[in-house]
């Protein structure tokens, strides 16, 4: 049966190449990107005219804003990808002085999610795009305060988006479905060219276990899980998501950084 799919950062890479691959198997794929130019790039390459949403996942205010759009034209979403994400940024901070990567990698998908919630079914599911790069989360660097770099702001951003997908699913017993999924480490996507330098194994890898995470039944029960595609299994994240007390400071930290985002607040 035909399935209605929103797949964020989806005008390259792992999300371009997963949302060819849901739309030849016959699925209504719906796809987000930061650039009208490169969205409509994405469209002419997917084909069937699939329908387009921008918004700058670094604005939380343009997320919320994506959400209601998706909302209006569409009652049911059943699967949502939670793809977009940045490692290597010009300027670490947003205009209202938080770490851009912990917007773009953990807040906003949040958001999204949050947001999209109502019409997600209890069978629907909710990939998160996860890392085998994960460190413990600086709760107070997330809030925009001290500095880290690139590759430590990236690995927290990514925990944390693996512990609100644990916690969600905690939250949700009845579904949807929650899973966060490292899709494979150095895959030949832009961000690893520009973040690593090299040149990256076929994103096919990626591709491939998004669409089963997002469709198939072995992920049908496993809500709150974590699969690592570097081992091919389901495989306990970073120790710091089984710590229940940490889980919960990060997951109202996030919920307060969202919560007094103006924008995010009017339009959710």
């Amino acid at each position: 049966m035909s399935k209605t799919i929103l797949i964020t950062g989806a005008t390259d890479g792992i999300g371009l190449l997963t949302a060819k691959t849901l739309a030849e198997a016959g699925h209504k794929v719906l796809l987000h990107g930061r650039s009208a130019g490169k969205l409509a790039a994405a469209a002419q390459a997917v084909g069937g005219a699939p329908e387009t949403f921008r918004a700058d996942f670094s604005i939380l205010a343009e997320v919320a804003a994506l959400a209601a759009e998706v909302r209006a034209r569409h009652p049911r979403i059943d699967v949502l990808i939670n793809n977009a994400g940045i490692l290597k940024v010009a300027e670490p901070r947003t205009a209202g002085g938080l770490d851009v990567r912990f917007v773009v990698n953990t807040l906003a998908p949040y958001l999204l999610t949050q947001a999209l919630l109502p019409v997600i079914p209890a069978t629907g599911r909710v990939v998160n795009l996860s890392s085998a790069a994960q460190a413990p989360v600086d709760i107070a660097a997330m809030g925009g305060k001290g500095a880290l770099d690139q590759m430590a702001a990236y690995a927290q951003s990514k925990l944390a988006l693996t512990i609100w997908s644990q916690e969600m699913a905690r939250a949700h017993p009845e579904g949807p479905v929650f899973v966060a999924v490292n899709p494979g480490s150095l895959l030949a996507s832009k961000m690893v060219k520009e973040g690593f330098g090299v040149a990256g194994s076929d994103l096919s890898i990626g591709a491939d276990i998004l669409c089963r995470a997002a469709l198939s039944e072995e992920f049908a029960s496993a809500s709150g899980r974590y699969f690592d595609n570097d081992a091919g299994a389901f495989a306990p994240p970073h120790r710091e998501a089984a710590d229940a007390g940490k889980a919960a400071q990060v997951v109202a930290a996030i919920e307060a950084l969202v919560a007094t985002d103006p924008g995010a607040r009017s339009k959710g």
